[in-house]
């Protein structure tokens, strides 16, 4: 865990609060489920000053799809492989075995524990800090001229340029209560009989990941 510190530019006085933002909620109580919802609230708000600031002529709704696009689970996973979290995470044997360790939304809510633990053990000015360093280069990658759609409209756009079926999203699994609720959304784009399932913090979340990943599938399908 050394390594992971000198990563993230923060050294924890209680190195169990660390080990306790790497526990998967398969291992029971002591999990990181409560550190992931607070960093996940940290997040957003550290992300959205430095938006506002940053653009001070960009309108509410824009500035919101920016946040989406900077907080996004893809953005999250990458961090995490940068971090190498994967062989950090600590898991109950049955996720162990179902390759848990490479699960990126495992990885992403484990960002958002770390986060919270900071924010936790330290103040808002020191999280802020660690989090705009490792935001940094999707923060700056952001062109105030871009409009950004979101992956749902992305999905359904393309699909009605070539008058195709419209995606099907269906939530399958709800895991856990009230904060701590996980969705799995399942979406079928029927014309490709193609379909993928997403896991995130809320149904609005897993449906935009599923259309994420779909969105690549068929830009792969095009290429080959």
């Amino acid at each position: 865990m050394n390594e992971l510190q000198k990563k993230i530019n923060y050294q924890f006085k209680d190195i169990a609060l660390l080990r306790q933002a790497l526990t998967h909620r398969s291992m029971g109580k002591g999990n990181n489920e409560r550190l992931e919802f607070l960093g996940d609230s940290v997040l957003g708000v550290v992300v959205s000053r430095e938006l506002y600031q940053r653009f001070p002529s960009i309108a509410e709704g824009k500035l919101s799809r920016f946040k989406s696009y900077v907080v996004r689970g893809q953005t999250l996973a990458l961090i995490a492989a940068k971090l190498e979290l994967s062989n950090l995470l600590i898991l109950g044997s049955g996720e162990l075995k179902s390759g848990g360790h490479n699960r990126k939304s495992i990885q992403s809510d484990a960002v958002e524990a770390i986060l919270g633990a900071i924010f936790l053990e330290a103040d808002f000015d020191t999280v802020n800090t660690v989090i705009l360093d490792l935001f940094k280069e999707y923060i700056d990658d952001i062109n105030p001229n871009d409009t950004l759609k979101d992956f749902k409209t992305q999905l359904q756009e393309r699909l009605q340029k070539f008058g195709q079926t419209l995606p099907q999203y269906e939530l399958i699994k709800t895991v856990g209560k009230d904060h701590n609720a996980k969705f799995t959304v399942n979406c079928f784009l029927k014309d490709y009989s193609m379909q993928v399932q997403q896991e995130a913090k809320s149904i609005k979340r897993a449906e935009q990941m599923c259309a994420e990943v779909l969105l690549e599938k068929l830009k792969e399908k095009k290429a080959s």
